[in-house]
């Protein structure tokens, strides 16, 4: 079982490095900062695996320790832990959903809480504060400085190409190394807490794997990142790139789990807003981003719950009922979507059938 799960969790820092930790390196390559994607997911690979060894142990013991009980980790537990988190990405992929692995990760962990009655309650309330505050802190601090920098560029002041390209190069690296910080704590950390591993061998081998994921892995996110979603100036890019760097990095200093992917879409939102005005934060995309911190951790939550009742506790009928609400409201919230589109259509069509 331990084998199983210590492959389930190298496979997991894998994906890691392919979406959240190689999407780091998207605005250097597609600004042309960075030519070659071969360098560019190089660069990321080398940021990825510093950022762990170096400051990944204290996001480890919050994973691993910080949040329940790490008595109460076994082999199969840590298992269900994984392929939770593991599942929701999954099938956030499929939907073309981004899910930060922070949320997904601390939710199946505390999935695996709630079964037992065992939660570190202040400790959960503390990263889900923060889950609030470091995202709008990004789309402040985004905000101002953007703001300053078109003040800048109205003035007529010229930046060097030549140095700024180099700039944006080192912000993609910080980026890339607190993805190493706060995200390989993500798969080592349940297996840190069942006392698998130890800390130290197993930052150095969760961080090995993600850099290898985006390594081989990351190509089509960096291309996806860099040129095919919006395209950013060198000098917008270094906002974006050392706004998110700096929280996430000062975050894991504290052992704080917190959601890349949103601080990122914060920052980029609050850039928009200093260009486009206010009505970039009441667009389609803040709901959908909203949404998603929302959703993603209740995702992997309710997976880790019901795999610990069926397959540890054998407990079916406590989950028959959760499982026959969800199913109800799923199709409660099909039915009205229906309901509505028929309306609009009817609408546009004034009135007729």
């Amino acid at each position: 079982m331990e084998i199983i799960a210590i492959i389930i969790s190298l496979f997991f820092a894998m994906n890691i490095g392919a979406s959240g930790a190689a999407a780091t390196m998207g605005v250097a390559y597609g600004s042309g900062a960075i030519k070659r994607m071969k360098v560019a997911l190089i660069i990321c690979s080398i940021g990825v695996l510093a950022g762990a060894v170096l400051g990944g142990g204290e996001v480890v013991k919050t994973i691993g320790s910080g949040i329940i009980p790490s008595s109460i980790l076994t082999s199969k537990l840590v298992i269900i832990i994984l392929l939770s988190a593991t599942c929701s990405l999954f099938i956030a992929n499929l939907m073309g959903i981004p899910l930060s692995t922070s949320e997904v990760t601390v939710g199946a962990v505390v999935g695996v809480g709630v079964a037992y009655q065992v939660l570190f309650i202040k400790s959960l309330f503390t990263i889900m504060v923060f889950w609030v505050i470091v995202p709008f802190t990004a789309f402040i601090l985004t905000w101002l400085l953007a703001k300053g920098l078109y003040g800048l560029e109205k003035r007529g002041w010229a930046f060097n190409h030549t140095w700024i390209g180099y700039v944006l190069i080192l912000a993609g690296f910080l980026e890339a190394f607190s993805a190493g910080m706060n995200n390989v704590a993500n798969a080592v950390g349940p297996l840190v807490g069942a006392g698998m591993l130890k800390a130290a061998p197993a930052v150095w081998l969760g961080g090995a794997f993600v850099a290898v994921g985006a390594l081989l892995l990351g190509a089509k996110v960096v291309e996806t990142n860099g040129k095919k979603i919006t395209r950013f100036s060198k000098p917008e890019g270094i906002l974006i790139s050392s706004v998110g760097a700096g929280l996430v990095i000062t975050s894991s200093i504290f052992g704080l789990p917190v959601p890349l992917v949103q601080v990122t879409s914060s920052s980029i939102i609050g850039l928009g807003t200093a260009r486009n005005g206010r009505e970039v934060i009441q667009s389609d995309i803040v709901k959908k981003i909203v949404k998603i911190w929302i959703v993603s951790p209740l995702v992997s939550l309710s997976i880790s719950y019901f795999l610990v009742k069926l397959l540890v506790d054998y407990d079916i009928y406590s989950i028959i009922i959760p499982v026959s609400v969800m199913i109800a409201t799923i199709g409660a919230l099909s039915l009205m979507k229906a309901i509505r589109k028929e309306k609009r259509a009817v609408h546009e069509d004034g009135g007729g059938i």
